[in-house]
């Protein structure tokens, strides 16, 4: 790797394993490519000179070094640590090695890319659904559903200790139980700890996850977006290790929609600026036509009301004040299909606003879901506690 410049320090990393640098960065994984500190809007740049500057402020906020260790290093010292953690991320697979460009002495090529990989996101992913399993009843979430209908059936059945070969309907209760009794710590969760309720999976099912990324979503010195990514990796994660029969597809709405691949997820980019819900419902749909399961659902996370849609000849109409009666009527025609087609819709709302409100009020009386007053913190815990819920059923 002749961007890498090697010297007389290379040997001493001070024992920081790979592991312990994707959590010191984790933040920056999910952030990169997200909008220009300088200007506010998104570009998707994710240089070596990037990750070197990300790496650089994790020793200097002392998240890798032991107290005092930063201090003493030299800026020659500092630049070959720097060096071997990068490599070490490529050496473990947690990022792309950049191609090849010409050997120079002196700081890399600020224009060389890197790339995130499968592997780390199957990291970020972990990561966050252990954070967020080690949240699980430790604070009082203080949101609420809009209606008491049921989405599914909880297991009731009593609780064991989990064994190879189980079905993992994880008994969030009993498993901080168990940790809090072992360490007094909710989030070192460890494999002995771990209860199921003696319950076995519903019907397998197809979700779509439909994420708002309007403009708005990092407006008003909030980011709502983030955590929302983080929530879907997580989501992701836990399908995969703990419902395999069940499917996840990604579909981002702004101004019009688009599906992404979970694997471009933490590049995503919040704008353009408007919600374009029903372009959002249209794709979801064609998608869930395609899944051959017997559950089908939408998984809605949104900040804003509908302020758009695209009309018949393809332009996009835009209404960005108040409830307009042509996008909200177009928007419930599409909710209306949903229904007819059995697909389910939970809606996640990350403000409260009247307009919002309002027409997510109409979307859960029209398709018999749940709407969910949330904020960034506690959204993964709703969204995870929902999901698992519908996916228990008791054994009799």
């Amino acid at each position: 790797m002749r961007w890498i410049r090697y010297s007389q320090f290379e040997e001493d990393d001070f024992g920081i394993e790979a592991e312990d640098l994707m959590r010191a960065l984790s933040d920056y994984f999910l952030q990169s490519g997200f909008q220009d500190p300088y200007g506010g809007y998104p570009y998707n740049e994710d240089t070596l000179d990037m990750l070197r500057e990300a790496i650089r402020q994790a020793l200097e906020n002392g998240d890798l070094l032991p107290p005092g260790e930063y201090e003493k290093l030299d800026p020659e010292q500092l630049e070959a640590l720097i060096d071997r953690l990068v490599e070490k991320l490529i050496t473990d697979g947690y990022v792309s090695e950049p191609p090849q460009g010409p050997g120079r002495e002196g700081d890399p090529n600020p224009e060389i890319r890197v790339e995130t990989t499968d592997k780390a996101l199957d990291f970020l992913g972990y990561k966050t659904l252990k954070d967020l399993l080690g949240s699980l009843g430790r604070s009082s979430f203080g949101a609420h559903d809009t209606r008491d209908m049921s989405t599914g059936i909880e297991a009731s059945g009593a609780s064991k200790q989990y064994e190879f070969g189980d079905t993992l309907n994880i008994d969030v209760n009993a498993t901080l139980s168990s940790v809090l009794r072992r360490t007094g710590n909710a989030k070192d969760i460890d494999y002995p700890d771990v209860h199921v309720h003696q319950s076995e999976y519903q019907s397998s099912c197809a979700t779509v996850l439909l994420l708002d990324c309007s403009h708005s979503m990092i407006l008003y010195g909030e980011d709502r977006f983030t955590p929302a990514k983080r929530v879907a990796l997580a989501l992701a994660h836990l399908i995969k290790t703990q419902y395999p029969g069940d499917s996840l597809r990604l579909v981002l709405f702004h101004d019009t929609a688009e599906e992404m691949r979970l694997s471009e997820l933490a590049r995503v980019q919040v704008g353009p600026y408007h919600t374009n819900t029903r372009d959002g419902l249209i794709l979801a749909q064609r998608i869930l036509q395609q899944e051959k399961k017997d559950m089908k659902q939408i998984i809605m996370i949104t900040d804003g009301k509908p302020s758009a849609l695209t009309l018949d000849n393809g332009q996009i109409y835009k209404n960005p004040f108040g409830l307009d009666p042509l996008v909200i009527s177009r928007t419930l025609d599409e909710v209306s299909r949903c229904k007819r087609q059995g697909i389910l819709i939970n809606t996640f709302m990350l403000a409260q606003n009247y307009d919002l409100v309002n027409f997510v009020h109409k979307v859960t009386e029209l398709c018999k879901g749940k709407a969910y007053f949330t904020t960034p913190q506690t959204l993964g815990q709703y969204l995870l506690m929902d999901y698992m819920n519908r996916k228990t059923r008791t054994v009799h």
